[in-house]
């Protein structure tokens, strides 16, 4: 692993209500697209009152999966929609640990592989149309907004979008964020030891007009009321004017553990500085690493990631406390969840 980003990159409604132990449903699915050749794996976690047997999602020899109903009826009533963006490299159940716990509460959370910058899928072609990320999650809004019988019905005053790493810039941009590219390119020459640069430049998405024109387009969803980053990337390139007019509350939560290619103070803190200070919130977890944010790991993950690749062992290393990861991400739920919860009430519609 060369760098940290690198590697890998919501009062509710009556659904509330629903009990933390109540059964979840889960559902895979391909997004077909027929004009950009773009399918896009898409999960659903979501409320249900199904008496069927759970098995676990995603677990592997790794990383410590969650229980679901495959396949389940949902459950009646409202719900909340969360929208996840995984980082660069990432997967969908990076975040699985979230997506369980909130729809455990009675959210309805869909995760999508975002291609090229996915784990089995690292096109270069499609890694360098950053653009598509926001457009993505689109994408998964509509497909889960269009079919009540299968996931829930949605309540439309209540979508949000959560993303790690360049899934929190991705949440931005898609929350109405603006990106310049040669303000970025500026700002890499004055910090080139960001991994976020290495990253952008690997991916290399302004290496033509129409990619640059993308990447700097307006990719807001007026759908989307709220946005929680979790230790992004990629922020230094957002412009201050987008930022400061943000439209939807923001949550920005940073990984405080000291880290060279990815500081807190020169990303999320840096981020949380320039949004509507009466709409956003910052907070920074001392104990946090950038892979904190990612699934549980079983004992002996270490070993097995070190010997696949010397130096990943780091992802399922936290801070130096004696917090476990299980604990910290306790805490990023409830954070996630409660400032959904005040922030429904503080949308502005324009």
């Amino acid at each position: 692993m060369k760098t940290a980003f690198g590697a890998l990159f919501l009062i509710c409604l009556t659904a509330s209500a629903l009990a933390d132990d109540n059964p979840v449903g889960f559902q895979s699915s391909t997004l077909a697209d027929s004009h950009n050749d773009r399918a896009l794996e898409m999960v659903v976690w979501y409320p249900s009152a199904t008496t069927a047997t759970t098995q676990l999602i995603a677990d592997d020899a790794v990383f410590v999966g969650a229980s679901a109903v495959r396949d389940a009826p949902p459950a009646a009533g409202k719900h909340p929609l969360v929208v996840l963006s995984h980082g660069y490299r990432g997967n969908w159940s990076n975040q699985i640990w979230l997506a369980s716990a909130l729809a455990h509460k009675g959210y309805i959370v869909a995760a999508i592989n975002h291609p090229g910058s996915t784990t089995h899928d690292r096109s270069p072609q499609a890694a360098a149309q950053l653009w598509q990320r926001p457009v993505d999650l689109s994408r998964a809004i509509e497909a889960v907004t269009t079919q009540p019988e299968k996931f829930g019905l949605v309540a439309n005053d209540r979508i949000a979008v959560v993303g790690h790493s360049l899934g929190g810039w991705t949440a931005l941009e898609i929350a109405g964020a603006r990106f310049d590219p040669d303000r970025f390119a500026r700002d890499c020459k004055a910090h080139p030891q960001l991994s976020s640069c290495t990253v952008y430049q690997r991916m290399n998405p302004a290496s033509t007009s129409a990619l640059k024109a993308g990447l700097a387009a307006d990719l807001r969803d007026k759908r989307v009321t709220a946005v929680v980053t979790l230790d992004l990337g990629l922020s230094r390139g957002l412009t201050d004017e987008s930022l400061a007019a943000l439209p939807v509350p923001a949550l920005v939560i940073a990984a405080g553990v000291p880290s060279q290619d990815l500081p807190a103070q020169l990303e999320s803190a840096n981020l949380a500085k320039r949004l509507p200070q009466a709409s956003s919130r910052y907070v920074e977890i001392s104990d946090a690493s950038h892979f904190s944010f990612l699934s549980l790991c079983k004992p002996g993950a270490v070993a097995l990631l070190e010997e696949a690749e010397p130096g990943d062992g780091i992802i399922c290393r936290d801070g130096d406390s004696a917090r476990p990861r299980e604990v910290i991400q306790q805490q990023i739920t409830s954070l996630i969840t409660k400032f959904l919860a005040q922030s429904s009430g503080n949308r502005e519609d324009i």
